[in-house]
């Protein structure tokens, strides 16, 4: 780290559990974030103010939607003068606002099967953050990170309530997206069919970004095995205790 570096995360380093070494893994990590909405701006802006790919490392943005006027009730990466504008070209803008030093990745185009495995069969992805409303996207990302044991963080919000959890193939222990969902459909998960209360996107992926910055650094007690669901109305936050489902097509359980 160059001495503006050192003075920008100084308030990172100043904590005892993050430290040089911590901060450094976030500046060399490779990142995929995948969807930059609702949830993806907030994940986005918290990574890139905290360095993630500003040094050795990447924070790789994937997304094939263009801003529209409705995305602007929540999605603060994007503003007015963005809109028709691809999102992934918006946030990467945003990043390099808040940190000039981000090696940012845009990439319009939706995350398929086979963009996901070349991409993850190419140079390491050390983390993926799921930012989609699409069930069928989240059952491809936990296929490729269990084949290629890469880690993940889940983010849903829609109406009032909203839920994050970490999936680590790493772990023997830790069950698989399909051992939570056997079959979830894509109706159930959408803001456009839905709604939802803006803020709460911006807690969800705030805890995603939490997550996210945990597990590269190797910090606190990652959310593994866990699943964390916020009701808006009620303020309240409850963990539930996962596990792997026995006979799981994905994960054998």
């Amino acid at each position: 780290m160059n001495d503006q570096q050192l003075l920008r995360f100084s308030r990172h380093i100043l904590l005892p559990q993050m430290d040089i070494e911590g901060q450094q893994a976030l500046l060399d990590a490779r990142v995929l974030v995948v969807g930059a909405g609702g949830l993806g701006c907030p994940v986005i802006q918290y990574l890139a103010a905290a360095g993630v790919g500003a040094g050795e490392g990447e924070l790789i943005l994937v997304d094939d939607d263009v801003v529209e006027l409705s995305n602007l009730q929540r999605q603060t990466a994007h503003g007015t003068g963005d809109i028709g504008k691809a999102k992934v070209e918006s946030a990467k803008e945003d990043v390099l606002r808040l940190n000039p030093d981000c090696n940012v990745i845009a990439v319009q185009q939706r995350a398929d099967l086979a963009w996901l495995q070349q991409t993850l069969s190419g140079q390491k992805v050390d983390l993926i953050i799921d930012c989609t409303d699409n069930a069928s996207i989240r059952y491809l990302l936990n296929q490729v990170c269990l084949e290629h044991k890469t880690p993940w963080v889940s983010g849903a919000a829609v109406g009032l309530s909203g839920q994050v959890t970490v999936f680590d193939p790493r772990q023997p222990d830790s069950p698989c997206y399909r051992c939570l969902y056997p079959n979830l459909d894509d109706q159930q998960l959408t803001c456009s069919e839905n709604g939802v209360l803006s803020p709460l996107v911006g807690v969800i992926g705030s805890m995603q970004a939490l997550e996210a910055l945990k597990l590269i650094a190797e910090i606190g007690k990652p959310a593994i095995g866990k699943l964390m669901t916020f009701d808006a109305a009620g303020a309240e936050w409850r963990n539930w205790k996962l596990s792997k489902t026995d006979a799981c097509p994905d994960c054998h359980g």
